[in-house]
């Protein structure tokens, strides 16, 4: 490994580009595949950066999947990636977006198209996939990070019920690069549920009716929502909760849930939730 192949980079948009000059150097072949790569203290030397800026710039590229740190080992260049095998997501990675906006647009594009096309492809193990991710959502009442698990499943199926392997993959990208995003900018924050869980039953509803223009439609509002809720949320204001003011972010990122949603069940009326916006973790 040449001994100046990592140099200083210039303090514009840190995290983006320690980011950038990473992946170049895995590109251009100066760290492959199963390396580790060199100790904290070393890269912040070379790279003319802070510990926080490094930090924040790793973990961006671990949920990415291009880097793996192992506890008492260190960090290594992951093998047979998925990031490594797919080009686009090195190319918006490496290409500085950081504006949440250009990236609710591209998941918009994705997953309206994808809910219209699963209105109409889907099998019933797809609705069945689906309708058990949207039981998860209440089974994980209590836990914000099962719950958003079950959220991220329940659009990955719905997704996987488009039978459309490239905007599928386009959406799995664009998902990890606003989960990064959420994480980064956001932090700790008590979010409103049942708004979103009579979107997500919006969806399903109109999925499982094999009505291509309601799912696109309930997808749009879903998604529209999402992204009013992730621009408040640069400056949290209050709103009125049952137990007194709460902070109103997007229930799309960590909120709690409510009433269950069997695959079976289609009745648009379903109950109201009842619980309370739980703590973000």
């Amino acid at each position: 490994m040449p001994e100046d192949f990592l140099k200083a980079v210039p303090r514009s948009n840190l995290t983006t580009d320690i980011c950038r000059k990473m992946i170049d150097h895995v590109v251009n072949g100066d760290w492959a595949e199963g390396d580790r790569i060199p100790p904290e203290r070393e890269l912040c030397q070379k790279l003319g950066v802070g510990r926080s800026s490094l930090r924040e710039a790793m973990k961006a590229l671990e949920i990415l999947g291009m880097i793996e740190m192992r506890v008492g080992e260190g960090t290594f260049i992951c093998p047979r990636s998925d990031f490594l095998s797919h080009p686009l997501l090195w190319a918006i990675a490496g290409s500085g977006v950081t504006e949440a906006d250009e990236l609710i647009e591209a998941r918009k594009l994705i997953e309206v198209e994808l809910a219209g096309l699963a209105s109409v492809r889907s099998t019933p193990e797809d609705l069945k996939q689906i309708g058990v991710h949207l039981d998860t959502m209440e089974t994980s009442l209590g836990n914000s990070d099962e719950f958003l698990e079950a959220d991220i499943a329940f659009h990955l199926a719905l997704g996987q019920a488009g039978h459309n392997r490239i905007l599928l993959n386009s959406l799995h990208l664009i998902r990890n690069l606003m989960q990064q995003w959420v994480r980064t900018s956001l932090g700790q924050h008590a979010f409103v549920a049942e708004e979103a869980l009579r979107q997500h039953r919006a969806i399903f509803i109109a999925v499982a009716k094999r009505n291509p223009a309601k799912a696109r439609e309930a997808m749009e509002v879903h998604l529209d929502a999402m992204a009013a809720h992730l621009r408040a949320a640069k400056k949290p204001y209050a709103v009125e909760g049952r137990d007194g003011p709460i902070s109103s972010m997007s229930s799309e990122l960590n909120p709690a849930v409510s009433t269950p949603v069997s695959p079976g069940n289609t009745d648009s009326q379903a109950p109201e939730s009842t619980n309370p916006a739980l703590t973000g973790s």
